[in-house]
């Protein structure tokens, strides 16, 4: 009997089924494997200080890197003897362990201060900085660590100082010398004017140090004038020095403006230095040459004072061109148009007058460290005569010597003229220490340099007084 066809469903298979569940349970163990087991890896520790001794205030810098997973934790802590302090403690964001495709910042970094104002107690001596580093860890396993140490020495106490020349006599614009001892620790050390810089150095072999300074034309007491000394980590001593203090009051002058004058000047430098912007006003334009430009210039001579070399290189008084004395050091001139005062600057130095296009003699040995076109100064060139010494000669016609020359006293570096800001044919002269124009009379007088500046600083000075 043949046999009966029942219809009906077919039968589903149950592989898929299966096999979804095998690969979610597989995927399952996978992310369970790695939130178990994938802890970061020990990171990289490096430990960097701004200074090489710790002071009051010393920056260390640690930076740790540890791979995909990141940094954790940074802790630092100062170790002096059984004293331990902690001086940073920061954590991290870290990738989560069974997050493949996070993105952290593999490197971290942490900057403190360490010193006295920050590790109560601290002595001079030696101090330890400990640093321990954390990777990433997980539900299960603890995070692996790296640690690091370096050891720094602690000083707390400035340079001893003590000044040796005496009679440190100075008048307000003037210049002077002083000769002092320093410990070994200063790493600068010299004369300090409110916040202008006359750096020390070695008197010959004599163990001592001394420094040229110059007062300000235009400050009248010697408060603020100290000798000064510093260290590497900021340790810092000052102290008065001055015996004697002269002031010299400034010139008054006033100057009347006239529209042909203003013209000639500001067009003649506008057309030379296409830099300046047009103020679209005659006397905006002037006023713009004669105090911005003129701080402008006065920025630049600071900086060509850095270029000095660290020896005299004159041994006899310094000249003075033969010619009319038309104005002189520290004149306050007050500019007046049409009856009002529209601009105040200082004249910083001595006009010389004689013929047109005379010949302009060195003032003393020196290297040429300019011979350019300078703003307000025209066409000029300045010596340097050793430690920030140095002489300017503007307004000239034309140049006789050029950049790195070496001028023996008297040779002719120019000629006289009118470029620049100036009208009639003349020289101005100036004497700069660092930068700051000085008083010129004292360089011109053999026994004041005999008396200040010689007879402090023989070792280091071999000067032939003329008669």
């Amino acid at each position: 009997m043949p046999r009966e066809l029942v219809l009906g469903r077919p039968r589903r298979s149950r592989t898929p089924w299966v096999l979804a569940i095998g690969i979610a349970f597989g995927v399952g163990l996978g992310f369970l494997g790695l939130a178990t087991f994938r802890t970061g890896e020990a990171p990289s520790v490096e430990i960097d200080a701004d200074e090489p001794a710790v002071g009051r205030g010393t920056t260390v810098t640690v930076r740790a890197e540890a791979g995909a997973r990141g940094v954790a934790r940074i802790r630092m802590w100062a170790v002096q003897g059984d004293r331990r302090v902690s001086v940073a403690d920061e954590t991290f964001e870290v990738a989560a362990a069974w997050k493949l495709w996070a993105s952290v910042p593999s490197a971290r970094q942490v900057t403190a201060r360490v010193g006295s104002e920050t590790v109560p107690g601290l002595q001079e001596g030696e101090l330890e900085l400990v640093v321990e580093a954390d990777g990433a860890g997980t539900w299960l396993f603890g995070a692996k660590s790296s640690r690091d140490a370096r050891t720094l020495p602690v000083q707390l106490r400035p340079p001893s100082l003590s000044e040796v020349s005496t009679a440190t006599y100075v008048a307000q614009g003037g210049s002077e010398a002083v000769v002092y001892r320093v410990g070994p620790t200063a790493t600068r050390h010299g004369v300090l004017v409110d916040e202008r810089f006359f750096p020390g150095f070695p008197l010959g072999d004599t163990g001592l140090m001394f420094a040229l300074f110059a007062v300000p034309y235009d400050r009248d007491t010697e408060a603020g004038i100290v000798l000064y000394a510093e260290d590497v980590v900021g340790n810092r001593v000052e102290m008065p020095f001055i015996d004697r203090f002269t002031a010299r009051p400034m010139t008054r002058d006033t100057i009347r403006l006239s529209e042909r004058t203003m013209k000639v000047l500001v067009e003649r430098l506008m057309a030379r230095l296409p830099d300046l912007p047009d103020r679209e006003s005659l006397l905006a334009n002037y006023i713009q040459i004669n105090d911005d430009l003129r701080h402008r210039n006065d920025r630049k001579l600071e900086e060509i004072g850095d270029e000095t070399v660290p020896r005299f290189t004159w041994s006899r008084p310094f000249l003075q061109m033969p010619a009319k004395v038309v104005s002189s050091f520290a004149d306050r001139r007050t500019y007046v148009y049409r009856g009002k005062n529209v601009d105040r600057q200082d004249h910083l130095g001595f006009d010389l007058a004689s013929v047109r296009r005379d010949s302009v003699p060195a003032a003393n040995d020196g290297r040429v460290v300019f011979a350019d076109y300078l703003g307000i100064y025209g066409n000029c060139v300045i010596l340097d005569h050793g430690y920030g010494l140095m002489s300017l000669y503007a307004h000239l016609s034309s140049f006789s010597v050029q950049k790195g020359d070496q001028v023996p006293r008297g040779r002719e570096v120019g000629r006289t003229g009118t470029t620049g800001l100036a009208l009639g044919d003349h020289l101005h002269f100036s004497m700069l220490l660092r930068g700051l124009p000085v008083n010129p009379l004292e360089w011109w007088d053999a026994q004041w340099i005999e008396n200040r500046i010689a007879a402090k600083l023989r070792p280091a000075l071999t000067y032939e007084s003329e008669p």
